[in-house]
């Protein structure tokens, strides 16, 4: 009997090294990695530039906690929401420690309690995060939830505005529901939430941790909507494999966010902070993000070609095709035939590559694809 609690479904691959695009398990064999970790290999696996700032960082400093000035993450907050409508950063170490700082976030400033969030939303696992998920699975055996959120139809103008009332602190999302089967926000929608929460003074959070740090084809995916969130949280591709998160915040929430209020004893410590620092100065420019945006349109062009048949969806390089075979048998023969990819929903499957993947990656992906296709679909 395995030591390890069996919460994971875990795939019988046991992968022990990889470069760039590709992995190689114990028995090397090579596959082409389109999971990402689950969109969190921004730059794949083991790039030189985060090799290189690791050990750097490692032979300096490595843990200090939050009991002393940190010009480093001074550094990372200034460029993560340099030119943006947002002004403050708190550092974690994950997407759902973001997550609940937001939810604490919302609930000291507004004073309300009540949270619209979306149904096939996922935000994380521990209690708030999880009941922020508009998901009855991932709530599923662990008694009472937090009831002081309201799950509505994504994309249903209607269904939202019937939600809305006074009790009502703010509107979380994300763009692209990655976990819930890669569905997109539609101009409409953003446009109508922004409008709800501007004529009612309702505040604005956008999860991207999985979309944002150039998934999307830019720095944030709301960028690419009518959305100006007052609260946009990260994780996933920030630390490009080493652990860590992120709230972002506007001018006006700064007071609320005082002294005592949150904490996390690793968050923002320095290797996290140099390995996220590379990451942001290599991500946010313009032809590094033009690069992922024509990777994401050749990528769908090829899709389109030699898988007509099939619906495609996504941003970026967050790209979900819609099958009707159960998704565990695609995965597994796309594994067989050397591509890893993840599901997501009931009948998605997620493609999740590198964002400085090449063309004849891409090429290599859809080939393998075909063929599962062609006995799958």
């Amino acid at each position: 009997m395995s030591a390890l609690f069996q919460n994971y479904n875990r795939r019988p691959v046991h992968l022990v090294e990889g470069k760039g695009t590709y992995v190689w398990d114990d028995q090397q064999k090579r596959y082409l990695d389109f999971t990402s970790g689950i969109a969190v290999l921004t730059l794949g696996h083991c790039p030189e530039e985060l090799v290189q700032a690791m050990k750097a960082q490692s032979e300096k400093l490595w843990h200090t906690s939050n009991l002393y000035t940190s010009h480093a993450q001074e550094k990372l907050a200034h460029d993560l929401v340099k030119d943006t409508h947002l002004a403050h950063a708190f550092f974690c170490n994950s997407g759902t420690e973001a997550n609940e700082a937001a939810i604490k976030l919302v609930r000291k400033h507004t004073k309300k309690h009540k949270m619209i969030t979306f149904e096939q939303s996922f935000h994380g696992r521990t209690f708030a995060a999880m009941s922020a998920t508009g998901q009855a699975k991932v709530h599923s055996d662990f008694g009472p939830i937090l009831d002081t959120f309201e799950y509505v139809p994504f994309n249903d103008v209607a269904a939202l505005e019937a939600a809305v009332d006074d009790e009502t602190a703010a509107i979380m999302l994300e763009v692209v529901q990655g976990e819930g089967g890669v569905h997109v926000v539609t101009p409409e929608f953003a446009e109508a939430i922004q409008h709800i929460c501007d004529e009612k003074g309702i505040l604005l959070v956008v999860d991207e941790v999985q979309t944002g740090i150039a998934r999307s084809g830019t720095r944030y995916a709301f960028e690419q909507t009518a959305l100006k969130p007052h609260i946009v949280t990260l994780a996933k591709g920030l630390g490009g494999g080493f652990p860590i998160g992120a709230m972002l915040g506007t001018a006006e929430l700064f007071d609320t966010f005082n002294v005592g209020t949150h904490g996390s004893t690793f968050g923002g410590n320095p290797m996290a902070m140099a390995i996220a620092q590379t990451i942001v100065d290599v991500t946010f420019n313009d032809s590094f993000l033009e690069k992922v945006k024509a990777s994401s349109n050749y990528f769908k062009e090829q899709l389109a070609i030699h898988l007509p048949e099939v619906e495609v969806r996504g941003m970026g390089l967050l790209l979900g095709i819609e099958l009707t075979q159960p998704i565990p048998e695609v995965v597994a023969a796309c594994e067989e035939k050397g591509l890893l990819v993840v599901g997501a929903g009931a009948n998605t499957l997620r493609l999740l590559p590198p964002l400085n993947v090449s063309q004849q990656e891409i090429d290599e992906a859809v080939q393998i694809l075909k063929q599962v296709m062609l006995v799958n679909v």
